[in-house]
This record gives structure tokens, C-alpha cells and sequence, in this order.
């Protein structure tokens, strides 16, 4: 039996789905990130809950900040993550806007800490996930670092991925740590996962 390896296949998944983004034209990915934000602003779990935990968007991913607007304007809590230096461990901090962004890690506006609090409570919290891909099932292909899947294991909220319906397929490889999500939005269509969403 061949012994496949799960790292050297999401590589190469990460790379085929990069490609598939890479391709869209600056007005396709405008129109495409604007059908998946009012997708996550009409749901129910978004418009309930006082803590919305949100990556900021890098230009591969879907925009968030549509979607993190909107947060600010329903008068939630928005939380971002910063990569804590030297471990593979993230932690939210509140914004009240982009000022309190700063250059960080991996190239990401990370929150300064020198001026955020930071979020230690997560009750009535909604987490947004970032990816390169999903799957049907719920299953998401992140970036390889193993932030959000750390976070996740201790998360115990509502969580919803955003991604591009060219970036699902109908199974992804995943490991005993890896966590579905709840939900998924897409610009076409809204999967549900779990009793949870």
C-alpha cells in the first residue's frame, strides 16, 4: 500500500486552488468577495452574536473588510488575531479600526497590542475562517501554519468559513486535528455543517 503524504498533498492542493484565485480578474474577485459578504451579514449567527473574531484579508483571500464594516456598524466587538512570536499560537485583540493594524507576521496587519485589549472571553462569539479551499463536508485547507487549527481546538463558538465556489471540492485530506466549520459562504450558495450554525 502507498503511504500517502498528507503535508506533500496539501501542498500541492494549496498550490492548484492559489492558481485558481491568482486567475480571477480584480473586478471578478470585487464582485465575487461582495455576494460572499452580504451572504455572512445575513446570517443568523453573525447578526446575533457581541464578539465577531475575523482574519484580515490577505489579497489571495476573500475581502473581509466588508464584512468587518459591517460588524463595526451593528456595534459588535471585532476581534483579529496576532501570531505570537517564536510559537505557533495566535491570540485576538479588539479593534475599533483599521488604525490599530500594524505590520506583522506572514505579512498580515496584525492588531498593535500596544494599544488593543486583548480578547480572553468568548462567549457569544463568531468566528470567521480563513482558507485556500473547503470541502462539502466542512473541511478547510488553511495556509499550513496551524494557527486557527490550534484556536480552534479550544473554541468553543459558532465558526463559519468564506471562500470563492471554485475553491470547494468535493473532499479535502485532513488530519485528527483538523476541525470542520459550521458553516460556509460562498458567493453562490450558504452550507450548513453542523446543528451548531
Amino acid at each position: 500500500m502507498v503511504q500517502v503524504n498528507l503535508k506533500q498533498q496539501k501542498n500541492e492542493l494549496r498550490e492548484h486552488y492559489k492558481q485558481i484565485r491568482l486567475k480571477m480578474t480584480a473586478e471578478e474577485k470585487r464582485r465575487l468577495d461582495e455576494k460572499i459578504t452580504n451572504r455572512l451579514a445575513g446570517l443568523w449567527a453573525f447578526r446575533e452574536c457581541e464578539t465577531f473574531l475575523t482574519f484580515v484579508s490577505k489579497p489571495i483571500e476573500v475581502n473581509t473588510s466588508g464584512i468587518i464594516n459591517a460588524a463595526f456598524r451593528l456595534g459588535k466587538r471585532v476581534a483579529v488575531p496576532r501570531c505570537v512570536a517564536g510559537t505557533r499560537e495566535m491570540e485576538f485583540y479588539f479593534i475599533s479600526s483599521y488604525d490599530d493594524l500594524v505590520p506583522g507576521a506572514y505579512g498580515l496587519s496584525e492588531p498593535d497590542p500596544e494599544r488593543c485589549e486583548r480578547a480572553t472571553e468568548f462567549n457569544n462569539a463568531f468566528c470567521l475562517v480563513p482558507s485556500i479551499a473547503f470541502d462539502v463536508s466542512g473541511y478547510r485547507l488553511g495556509f499550513g501554519k496551524g494557527y486557527y487549527d490550534r484556536f480552534l481546538s479550544r473554541f468553543d463558538g459558532k465558526t463559519s468559513g468564506a471562500c470563492y465556489s471554485s475553491c470547494v471540492c468535493d473532499c479535502l485530506p485532513h488530519g485528527k486535528y483538523d476541525r470542520r466549520s459550521d458553516m460556509l459562504a460562498t458567493e453562490s450558495r450558504l452550507y450548513i455543517f453542523s446543528d451548531k450554525s
